[in-house]
């Protein structure tokens, strides 16, 4: 008999966002005044420097950057408010409204805007040097000279503002329209002899059950509802293959990861060697799942066992707990980022309880200065979810410190975007193994960690090809069928388990939940970068120890006013140097050397 879907709940029950600072309710008037009143500032700053741009000075061409930087904090407010309230509950109308209005209103606003950039960029290059090497310019001077690097890239202004207009109805519609429909799904799952109707989060936590029967009626149950939806989610995403592929070619892109590379600030070889350096360590993860086939006691492991915990001695941890070890590991490491992570978990900063219809998974938006960022998590009290939040808090103490360096340069590349949160991971993670007390625990946390690990660079990296073999294919060959994507899915996968793990036929089409493929191309080798990159860090505080919090911090509150590579310069890390991957990757197999010690005890005994 199955079971009636039931709210679901967790020890996070009741803990949700305030959005109060930034409007009362989806149809507070405040939020259409906002947008108003940006549209007539907007209009305004078109009259004013319209056709004068290549004749600023230094002092005229910052306070105009600046009037432009506040103007966009203006109009961002409304449409920031409308994800959130989207992602908390993605079924209600007035949410999709409210979605479908910023983004409209946004285009409106934006319209009066675009010209400053294009005049901007056609500046003489003699002319625009000697502007941005003058003092009175160095705080906006590296975003200006980011973006005369789009040049070569830009259309005439009549066809960028139809190109920012019909986004509305291609590249945003498409992505609301897939996070609507994996928000929706729900699964049949059996646990207990009991069939249950769950949320896709709730569907996916359970293959960390320490039960396999559970581990494989999720995973089945998964299968059902990708199945049931299979149609439209492979639709949009070809949708979004060919819309990409449209955009380089009206930008004269020369390949589908040229865009995501200016955009990171970084070239192509340095993504070739971080690629190359992840796939030379595949071996890695089928070493480690022989092993854990062996702790399990099984005779082969199935893509539902890839996340089975080696023993049941692992606590569950509610919410008031996992808040405690958070804040703690954060105040223990430096007390700048602890008060940030307190704030946020005191005023309402992020909202984790399970609900229906919400979306799925994690993230943080950074806000803007003028409020802070939230946090959207769905908490179902395992010891993966409590690295979740101090994820997220990573994230979200990045966000908050690069708030000095104004709204315009607060976001970071993707290339540096992961690294406080995989650094707030590994904190935590040092808090929770200190604290178990048996063998059999530190192993089966270390082996937890080691997946997290894989999760974050080798499975990234078989998305990433994935992805990538993808765009290719649908250039070369037109639409890709369901079948056809899933054959690329399936070999990325294998490539990276090498027989280790036996993917089912059910996982062929476990691609079609993936967001990052939808609503941010090529974003995912960036979670990779920044685990790799936090292995080297952590070397660094290591050796030296009290001298790097402070360094540490002052990187995060450069936020994107600086390169990627003039970032981590001072903490002697060279992101060109494949050497560098390599070291990181080699870190993780040290992990599994350690598993490896710690399991010929445990076999032993």
């Amino acid at each position: 008999m199955t079971i009636p879907a039931a709210a679901p709940s967790s020890s996070a029950d009741g803990v949700t966002w305030d959005l109060s600072v930034l409007y009362a309710s989806p149809d507070d008037p405040k939020l259409t005044q906002d947008l108003d009143a940006a549209l007539e500032r907007a209009q305004a700053f078109e009259q004013r420097y319209r056709g004068r741009v290549a004749e600023l000075d230094a002092a005229a061409l910052r306070q105009a950057v600046a009037e432009l930087q506040d103007l966009h904090e203006s109009m961002d407010t409304p449409a920031i408010y409308a994800h959130l309230c989207h992602a908390a509950k993605t079924d209600a109308p007035e949410h999709g409204r409210l979605v479908a209005l910023t983004q409209e209103r946004g285009t409106a606003i934006n319209r009066h805007l675009i010209f400053f950039e294009l005049e901007w960029i056609q500046v003489d290059d003699a002319r625009a040097e000697a502007l941005l090497t003058d003092p009175v310019l160095q705080d906006f001077a590296y975003l200006l000279r980011l973006e005369r690097r789009y040049k070569p890239h830009r259309l005439a202004e009549g066809e960028e503002k139809l190109m920012d207009e019909k986004a509305n109805t291609g590249s945003r519609a498409w992505s609301r329209l897939f996070d609507e429909l994996t928000s929706r799904l729900t699964c049949e799952v059996t646990i207990d002899g009991q069939t249950k109707t769950l949320t896709e989060a709730e569907t996916l936590a359970l293959g960390y059950h320490p039960d396999r029967a559970t581990r494989k009626s999720a995973a089945d149950g998964m299968t059902a509802a990708l199945n049931a939806s299979l149609h439209p989610l492979t639709y949009v995403f070809n949708v979004r293959l060919q819309d990409h592929a449209a955009d380089d070619r009206l930008r004269s892109y020369p390949s589908a990861m040229a865009s995501r590379n200016l955009a990171n600030q970084i070239d192509q070889a340095s993504v070739d060697a971080l690629v190359e350096a992840c796939v030379s360590g595949f071996s890695i993860v089928a070493r480690y799942y022989r092993l854990k086939r062996r702790l399990l006691g099984l005779d082969e492991l199935f893509d539902y066992d890839r996340y089975a915990p080696l023993n049941s001695e692992l606590p569950s941890y509610d919410w008031t707990t996992a808040r405690d070890i958070v804040l703690d590991s954060y105040h223990d490491f430096s007390s700048t980022l602890g008060g940030i992570a307190k704030r946020a978990f005191d005023e309402c900063w992020i909202d984790a309880e399970l609900r229906s219809a919400k979306r799925g998974g994690a993230f943080s938006m950074g806000g803007t200065p003028r409020t802070h960022p939230y946090i959207l998590a769905n908490y179902t009290d395992t010891v993966r979810d409590v690295m979740t939040i101090a994820h997220e808090l990573g994230h979200t103490v990045h966000q908050f410190l690069s708030y000095g360096v104004g709204y315009l340069q607060a976001h970071t590349p993707l290339t540096t975007a992961e690294t406080a949160s995989v650094f707030g991971e590994m904190i935590v993670f040092r808090r929770l193994l200190d604290a178990q007390t048996s063998p059999a625990a530190r192993l089966g946390l270390l082996a937890s960690k080691i997946e997290d690990h894989f999760a974050t660079v080798f499975r990234q990296i078989a998305m990433h090809n994935f992805e990538f073999r993808a765009h290719q294919a649908r250039r070369a060959d037109g639409e890709l069928s369901a079948e056809r994507l899933s054959d690329l899915w399936m070999q990325a996968n294998g490539e990276m388990f090498e027989g280790a793990v036996t993917l089912r036929g059910d996982y062929r089409i476990w691609w079609s939940y993936i967001p990052h493929f939808i609503g941010s191309p090529f974003y995912v080798h960036a979670y990779a970068f920044g685990d790799l990159l936090v292995l080297g860090l952590l070397q660094r505080f290591q050796e030296d120890g009290a001298d790097f919090e402070p360094r540490y911090v002052e990187m995060l509150s450069k936020g994107g006013a600086v390169s990627p590579n003039d970032l981590v310069a001072p903490f002697g890390i060279d992101l060109g140097d494949p050497g560098f991957w390599a070291q990181g990757v080699q870190t993780l197999g040290g992990l599994v050397t350690e598993a490896e010690a710690l399991a010929s005890q445990e076999l032993g005994s």
